[in-house]
């Protein structure tokens, strides 16, 4: 299981990038694989506003569908629009091209919530 070293996780299994004042959120390898073949994403539009740890959108799996949660509060500033006719990216590769949204994050102190590496390999 990947799990990268520079990012930030959920106990949801989202992972989040912290640029600057942008934070880049997806679901972690180990979750796209307890999902198997993605067939469908339902983002927030630009603009949303979204609370930490609540649901932002759905992921519509062969075996399940399961609900997205925001790592963090804010402003959804650009959604990959190419998950919506290529959900099957998030399966290839969900740290990188499989990006789900970005959020302009309105309480900074909010990342320090979010698991280190070590903590969330700690959940397995």
């Amino acid at each position: 299981m990947n799990i990268p070293e520079n990012l930030k996780y959920t106990k949801d299994h989202e992972w989040a990038r912290i640029e600057g004042s942008i934070v880049v959120v997806g679901i972690t390898d180990y979750a796209q694989g307890e999902l198997g073949d993605i067939v469908y994403i339902e983002l927030p539009a630009v603009g949303t506003r979204v609370s930490a740890s609540q649901g932002f959108g759905t992921i519509e799996a062969v075996k399940a569908v399961s609900d997205l949660f925001a790592p963090v509060s804010g402003e959804v500033v650009e959604i990959n629009s190419k998950l919506e006719n290529a959900p099957e990216i998030v399966n290839d590769d969900p740290y990188g091209e499989g990006w789900m949204i970005k959020i302009k994050i309105s309480d900074p102190k909010e990342v320090d919530t979010l698991l280190s590496e070590a903590d969330y390999k700690g959940l397995f």
